[in-house]
């Protein structure tokens, strides 16, 4: 691997456990941690351009969503807000439907 592959490659490894460390989660952020350290450990001796150019190309599109990911809020913290609404009709759109046509 020539020197500036591979300090692409090193620099991109930071890049991914850097934005890993933003989940606010502990169990995404271990997850994401250990699979990103498996993926480039298991990798670290193809000798293949085309291959590592490949595995190159895969690890910025997950970067990509890791950076999407920690910005957004959890799912189940969205799922929670919705709950903790009060249950009226007006959050159930089928008694609103129905009021509106005449039913």
């Amino acid at each position: 691997m020539a020197a500036s592959s591979r300090a692409q490659v090193l620099r991109l490894y930071r890049a991914l456990l850097r934005e890993s460390q933003r989940f606010s989660s502990y169990n995404y952020r271990t997850y994401a941690i250990r699979r990103i350290r498996d993926a480039f450990r298991e990798n670290k001796s193809i000798k293949d351009s085309e291959k590592i150019e490949e595995l190159v190309n895969k690890a910025k599109a997950n970067l990509e969503v890791i950076r999407r990911q920690a910005e957004c809020p959890s799912l189940q913290e969205v799922i929670d807000s919705f709950i903790s609404l009060p249950c009226t009709e007006s959050y159930y759109w089928p008694a609103v439907f129905h009021a509106e046509i005449g039913y």
